[in-house]
C-alpha cells in the first residue's frame, strides 16, 4: 500500500437525481476517513486503539438517505454561521437582516438548507506528504436570508501523521456573517457512551447561555465550576451537577474562549482521551472559541453502523468564532467583507496512549 492514498465511488442519488460520491482518504498507519461531497459530511474515520485494532470513532449513518434526512448534523460542514443566532435577525451596516429560523424562533448552524445540505463540486490532489480533498460551494445572495454572493472552498487533508486538517476559504461580494466548522460526533471506543472520556479544553473562559441556548454576551470564568476542563476529568464527572449553566444546555453545549498560547497561528483547543482503547484525539485550531457538546439530545432514536445511538453516545468539539457574533459587539467579528479572505484552519491529530 501507497504511504497514502485517495479514491472515490458513488455514494448514492439525491432528491434532485445527481450522484453524491464519498471518498475515502487513507494512510499506511491505519487511519481511514471518508467524506462526501453532500454536506461535506465526514462519514467514517477509522482509528487503531493500542492494540493495533480498529474502530469507527465518529457517529453516523449507513446510507446517503439517512444523511439527506439527518436533522443531527452528523459529520455535516456548518456554514454559513456555525451555531445560533438570536432570532435569526442581525443588525449590519444600519440594515437588519432576517434569516431562515430552524431552531424553535432561532437560526442555526446556516438555517434549514445551510451547507450541510448542499452538493459541493469535489476533487481530489496529492500533495507533498498529503491527500487532499477540495470541496468548492458558491452561497448564492440570498440564501438563507444572508446576503451576497460567497463562494466558500474546504479542503481536507490527511497526512501520515494521523493529522486531518480541515482548511477553510472564503470571499464574499456583500458584507455577510461567515463562521465555518465542522460537527463531527466523536466516540473513540466506537460505542455506548462518552461520559468516561476524559476531556482537556485550553479555555479560562466560557461564553454562559440562556434557557434558549443563546450566550448572554459575557464571558465568565471556568474556575471552580463544572466548566473547568483546564486539568483532564472525566466528562461525566459534574455533567449532573446542579449549575443552572448545564440545566440550561441539559449538559454542556456552551462555547469555551480559548487561551492557549499560539504556536505558528495555532492554538491547543482541546484533548480527548478514551482510556479503555487508548485512542486520543488532539485538537489545534486558529479559532478563538470551541463549542463542546455533549450529545445530549440523542435519546437512542437514531440508529446507523449497526446500533442505536445512546444518550450522549458521542461529542462534537467545534472550532469557532462565537455563538451569535453578529448581535454582540463584544465578541470576535464575524463580517466578512469585499476584498476580505476568510481564512481559518483546525488539526485534529488521531493518536494511542501506549
Amino acid at each position: 500500500m501507497p504511504p497514502l492514498t485517495i479514491s472515490a465511488v458513488p455514494f448514492g442519488k439525491l432528491p434532485d437525481g445527481s450522484t453524491a460520491q464519498l471518498f475515502t482518504l487513507e494512510n499506511r498507519g491505519g487511519i481511514k476517513v471518508c467524506i462526501s461531497d453532500f454536506g461535506g459530511i465526514i462519514t467514517q474515520i477509522l482509528a487503531p486503539d493500542r492494540h493495533g485494532v480498529l474502530a469507527d470513532v465518529v457517529l453516523g449513518y449507513d446510507t446517503l438517505a439517512d444523511y439527506v434526512a439527518d436533522h443531527a448534523y452528523f459529520g455535516a460542514t456548518i456554514g454559513r454561521f456555525g451555531n445560533r443566532i438570536a432570532d435569526g435577525r442581525f443588525l449590519l451596516d444600519g440594515v437588519t437582516h432576517q434569516l431562515a429560523v430552524n431552531d424553535g424562533t432561532h437560526h442555526l448552524h446556516g438555517g434549514p438548507q445551510g451547507f450541510h445540505k448542499a452538493k459541493w463540486d469535489a476533487y481530489t490532489m496529492h500533495l507533498p506528504g498529503t491527500v487532499a480533498l477540495v470541496l468548492r460551494h458558491v452561497s448564492v445572495d440570498g440564501d438563507q436570508g444572508y446576503p451576497g454572493k460567497l463562494d466558500v472552498t474546504i479542503t481536507y487533508e490527511l497526512n501520515a501523521d494521523n493529522e486531518l486538517r480541515a482548511r477553510y476559504h472564503a470571499i464574499t461580494d456583500k458584507p455577510t456573517p461567515v463562521n465555518l466548522t465542522q460537527h463531527t460526533y466523536f466516540n473513540l471506543a466506537g460505542r455506548g457512551t462518552i461520559l468516561d472520556h476524559e476531556l482537556t479544553i485550553h479555555a479560562d473562559h466560557y461564553t454562559p447561555i440562556d434557557r434558549t441556548l443563546i450566550p448572554l454576551g459575557i464571558h465568565i470564568p471556568v474556575s471552580g465550576t463544572a466548566f473547568d476542563f483546564r486539568a483532564t476529568r472525566a466528562i461525566g464527572a459534574r455533567i449532573g451537577d446542579g449549575d443552572e449553566q448545564l440545566r440550561h444546555g441539559n449538559g454542556y453545549d456552551h462555547n469555551f474562549v480559548l487561551s492557549g498560547a499560539s504556536q505558528a497561528g495555532f492554538r491547543p483547543a482541546a484533548r480527548l482521551v478514551d482510556r479503555a482503547s487508548g485512542r486520543v484525539l488532539d485538537l489545534r485550531t486558529q479559532e478563538p472559541g470551541l463549542q463542546f457538546y455533549s450529545g445530549n439530545f440523542l435519546d437512542g432514536s437514531v440508529s446507523g453502523k449497526g446500533q442505536n445511538y445512546p444518550y450522549r453516545g458521542g461529542l462534537c468539539l467545534e472550532p469557532q468564532h462565537f455563538p451569535d457574533s453578529p448581535n454582540h459587539s463584544a465578541f470576535p467579528d464575524t463580517i466578512l467583507r469585499p476584498g476580505i479572505e476568510y481564512r481559518s484552519e483546525s488539526i485534529y491529530r488521531l493518536s494511542t496512549d501506549a
